[in-house]
């Protein structure tokens, strides 16, 4: 009877024993959970925290003229103002928006906006205008014969490359017409295609090519109308090398300055005004006019 006795106490310590044990390893077990999501919510606030407050500003652009005035002059006056520019490149019209859509980049400087609001509408984006930084002249250049000087003497069924985006496209067939080629139906204007040619007194033939091609393509053609950021890639410039450019007071000098560009809703960030402003800046105005001599004209 006493060693029954005794077992039962032994048991019952035992019992104690373990059922402390598993209460402090629960308690420890919790308290440690508890420890880790506090740190790790802690982390997380620091990095949305961090996010938030980012001093760099990501910006895609086309390399001529944007990357050589974000690079040049905006960079160093955004360094003053506490921001470290970084300038993704790319060579044609599309991954810019995309980008930028994606958040890959802050924003993006290459385009009109003609061209952004057909990219919005077919891609289904929604990407706003900040602000309109400069105008790049639309020019006719010669292709296979250099030393054409004037339209005059294009032959009947010459070749023309054109861009085939429609608002670029659009924007050559109006210059092909403020030079005399062609005559566009009206109404068209700024979203005419080849469709809207109704007079073609010389029997042009309009080819067309993605954009940044057709300053690549002038060995092939006899004439090409080029955007001016990719003539200037070329080597050529619209106020020296082209037979005609856009008219100051023309319906395209007034519709496609090129814009600074973000994703909406990021429009009215501290980082973005800054880039607004340092875009929209005397620096910027006077290296303009001094590096690009009437390719590129500020409009700001």
């Amino acid at each position: 009877m006493i060693k029954a006795k005794n077992n039962k106490v032994v048991i019952a310590a035992l019992v104690a024993v373990i059922g402390a044990v598993l209460a402090f390893g629960l308690v420890g077990c919790g308290g440690g959970s508890s420890s880790a999501s506090a740190s790790a919510a802690a982390s997380g606030s620091a990095s949305q925290s961090s996010a938030s407050d980012s001093k760099t500003i990501t910006v895609a652009a086309v390399p001529t003229p944007h990357a050589e005035v974000l690079n040049d002059v905006v960079a160093p006056l955004l360094k003053a103002e506490g921001y470290e520019l970084v300038v993704k490149e790319f060579s044609d019209y599309v991954l810019p928006n995309t980008v930028t859509e994606e958040g890959e980049a802050d924003a993006n400087y290459f385009q009109h906006k003609p061209y952004l609001d057909d990219f919005n509408k077919e891609q289904g984006t929604h990407l706003v205008s900040v602000t309109a930084v400069h105008y790049e002249p639309f020019g006719l250049y010669a292709g296979k014969d250099k030393s054409l000087k004037s339209l005059d003497a294009l032959a009947d069924g010459a070749s023309v490359a054109v861009p085939n985006d429609p608002t670029n496209e659009a924007r050559a067939l109006l210059l092909l017409e403020q030079a005399g080629l062609i005559k566009l139906a009206d109404g068209s204007k700024i979203t005419a295609t080849k469709a809207d040619i109704v007079e073609n007194p010389k029997n042009l033939n309009i080819i067309e090519l993605e954009a940044a091609q057709t300053a690549h393509s002038l060995a092939d053609v006899d004439i090409a109308a080029i955007n001016s950021n990719y003539a200037l890639e070329a080597g050529l410039n619209v106020s020296k090398d082209a037979i005609v450019t856009e008219s100051a007071d023309s319906e395209a000098a007034q519709t496609y300055a090129n814009l600074l560009v973000v994703k909406k809703g990021n429009e009215n960030s501290d980082a973005i005004k800054a880039l607004a402003k340092a875009l929209n800046s005397s620096e910027v105005r006077d290296y303009i006019n001094k590096t690009y001599e009437g390719a590129v004209l500020p409009i700001f």
